[in-house]
């Protein structure tokens, strides 16, 4: 699915209420989450006192009053950008509210209803068509379209059923067509849509380890420059001049790292958002972290990197045996195969040879469906007996049939052949014969070796899981150009791969529907569960993808990289424009104190007041400038983290420096045109 469409910045419907936010976020409460900028709310609040006192004092407080605003603007401009930031969850989590009405449910066995607020844990309900479904469970009997765009945005019904990877259904999606019977498994106010609700509005966001790393080192630079700003008055009076407290204060403020600690929280909020407009949601910010530093990734082979359903594409007779016979054979042996595999040995018996399905009424006729235990199945013709099914399996039949069967040389090769070549082989007998082998292909998807080789130059390796025998699971890798492969794989398999590479210090995400994966899912550090799976699933994963599309584990990476990226990006922009700002505002600042510092005034501010007026504005305007990027992400490519760093500094360090001399500067001619300062 493409990613949904992303609102305007300058969308009314979300720049209001995030003006309304940004004044909401003045509480103390909410500022101590950010310590840089409750700092920046501290002193302005000091200044606001003096310049008050100054005011009754009788004093002009004119160049004070400038200093006061543009300090409260400083606070309430990152409050606004967090708040945008929040405002697009803000409005899915609305809409998602919309979808709990006031439901009612029906216990199996009664015929009254009931609110569903009073369902518990274990409740079994009957659920009809145009009926919602009043809260999270599996589906224990029946099967039935369901209406989930109130979750996915997707228009397109799914099918639901009891037993197997899709008996998992949610409550506020509605019932299309026939009868569930569904057994509720969440409490009222846990169930999924109460867990995204809490999600997309950032309630249950945590910071992440990386952004409490980065706190740590806003706050320690913080405290750096609360050092140097205090000892200025004593050189000042050194000199035999002195320093105004209100000037002090904002020097500070333009000093330590406001930019990114103003957009820190921003940046993390966005991008859950982005994984959120491409119908994945994080359980946590930490997962989208995990995701941008993951080194292995483990996709399943059917639906990710191959199209997901088998292609009959050949019929191998064994010798002495007809082409005609065999095709014939595996047709009959399929026609009440629904799987996609059976209805395309249908269509091929078709294309080659005309045959066409027919009437084979009466009762000598039984047909024997595929199970998982005797991967086989087949069709009884009176005495006549044909079966179609995996190579061993098929042989078990035969030889129990007759005793002293051996497996034909011939046909032993075309299976060793089919499998070496990626494709599945089934072997179709007619009582003690064995007729020969049908090619069954699995189309590798288009592009797919591509994407694999990005992400290998992103530094992640890529391991194909599958069911597979290891010589067909060998050619598919291959073909698709995936670093390595799991085959036969087994739950246990799974977790043991994972727990491997993480002994090694390696970061894994891995995807997965059913409930054999929910421990691979649990212990994977970025686990995406299907929407489509298993409950199971969804609680060991800690991110799930609306859309059920396991390829999106490619795009989740992506998101990752560039949420790290952006925080980098921005960290380095606002050190260096906090250097770069120590450098311009300084000298002009102090010359009259010092006027060796004049040879240092490259800028040629007007004068101290104008310097700390205009590095002021520019200081609360930046953040304002930076929030469009903050919400959209450093776009990234693929390379080599040298060459990374290389443009990070580059872009980000040099423009950093620059950056602060321009703005300023074109502020102070401001500033100076029209009399502030």
């Amino acid at each position: 699915m493409a990613p949904k469409r992303r609102t305007s910045l300058l969308d009314p419907a979300l720049l209001a209420p995030a003006v309304g936010g940004a004044f909401q976020k003045l509480d103390p409460r909410t500022l101590a989450r950010n310590p840089v900028m409750f700092v920046v709310a501290v002193v302005a609040a000091l200044a606001t006192v003096l310049t008050v006192r100054d005011a009754v004092a009788g004093q002009s407080i004119l160049f004070q009053a400038q200093l006061v605003v543009w300090l409260w603007l400083t606070v309430l401009f990152a409050n606004f950008a967090e708040a945008v930031a929040e405002g697009r969850g803000k409005a899915q989590a609305a809409t998602l509210r919309r979808t709990r009405t006031e439901a009612m449910a029906r216990l199996v066995g009664r015929t009254e209803q009931i609110p569903a607020t009073q369902l518990k844990p274990g409740d079994c309900v009957v659920v009809v068509a145009g009926e919602l479904i009043p809260s999270d469970g599996d589906i224990i009997e029946g099967v039935a379209s369901v209406d989930e765009s109130a979750i996915t945005g997707e228009s397109a019904p799914v099918i639901r059923e009891s037993g197997g990877d899709r008996s998992a259904v949610t409550g506020g999606t509605r019932v299309l067509s026939d009868r569930i019977v569904v057994r509720i498994t969440a409490a009222q106010g846990s169930t999924f849509i109460d867990r995204m609700i809490a999600l997309v509005e950032g309630a249950e966001r945590q910071k992440t380890p990386n952004e409490i790393a980065l706190n740590i080192l806003l706050a320690g630079l913080t405290l750096i420059f609360v050092l140097a700003t205090v000892t200025i008055p004593s050189f000042a009076a050194y000199a035999g001049g002195s320093v105004p407290v209100i000037v002090l204060v904002a020097l500070f403020v333009t000093l330590i790292p406001t930019t990114i600690g103003a957009l820190l929280s921003a940046i993390g909020i966005a991008g859950m958002d982005r994984l959120v407009r491409f119908n994945v949601l994080a359980m946590s910010g930490r997962a989208v972290e995990a995701a941008g530093d993951v080194d292995t990734l483990l996709l399943d082979k059917t639906g990710t990197i191959t199209l997901g359903n088998r292609v009959a594409v050949a019929f191998i007779p064994a010798i002495g045996e007809g082409e005609v016979a065999l095709a014939e054979a595996a047709q009959l042996a399929s026609l009440s195969d629904e799987t996609p595999e059976g209805r395309s040995i249908v269509v091929l018996a078709k294309e080659r040879f005309g045959m066409r399905g027919r009437e084979l009424g009466g009762d000598t006729l039984r047909f024997v469906p595929f199970t998982a235990q005797t991967r086989m199945s087949g069709v009884d013709i009176g005495e006549r007996r044909i079966r179609k099914g995996a190579a061993d399996a098929v042989y078990g039949w035969v030889r129990s049939l007759h005793s002293n069967f051996r497996v034909p040389a011939d046909v032993e090769q075309a299976v060793s052949d089919v499998a070496k070549a990626g494709g599945t082989p089934l072997v179709v007998s007619d009582e003690a014969r064995v007729l020969g082998v049908v090619h069954l292909k699995d189309v590798v998807k288009g592009g797919i070796r591509d994407r694999f080789a990005e992400l290998r130059r992103m530094g992640i390796r890529t391991v194909m899981i599958t069911g597979d025998n290891p010589l067909t699971a060998a050619a598919i890798a291959a073909e698709s150009g995936v670093d390595d492969f799991l085959a036969e794989a087994t739950p246990e398999a799974k977790l043991a791969l994972i727990r491997k590479e993480q002994a090694e210090g390696k970061l894994v995400a891995m995807c997965g529907d059913g409930t054999n994966d929910a421990p691979a899912l649990a212990q994977a550090d970025v686990g995406v569960a299907m929407n489509t799976g298993t409950m199971a699933a969804r609680e060991a994963g800690n991110m799930v993808d609306l859309d059920s599309d396991p390829t999106k584990l490619i795009e989740i990476v992506g998101i990752g990289k560039q949420l790290l990226m952006t925080r980098g990006s921005l960290t380095t922009f606002s050190i260096a424009n906090d250097v770069a700002k120590y450098f311009a505002i300084i000298p002009a600042m102090f010359a009259a104190i010092y006027p060796q510092l004049n040879v240092l005034n490259v800028m040629r501010l007007g004068s101290p007041e104008s310097a700390i007026l205009s590095a002021i504005i520019f200081n609360a305007l930046i953040i304002v400038a930076l929030i469009p990027l903050a919400l959209r992400g450093v776009r990234y490519t693929p390379k080599s983290a040298a060459s990374l760093l290389t443009r990070n500094l580059l872009v980000y360090g040099v423009g950093g420096v620059v950056v602060p001399f321009i703005g300023i500067k074109a502020v102070d001619l401001v500033v100076r045109a029209v009399g502030l300062a």
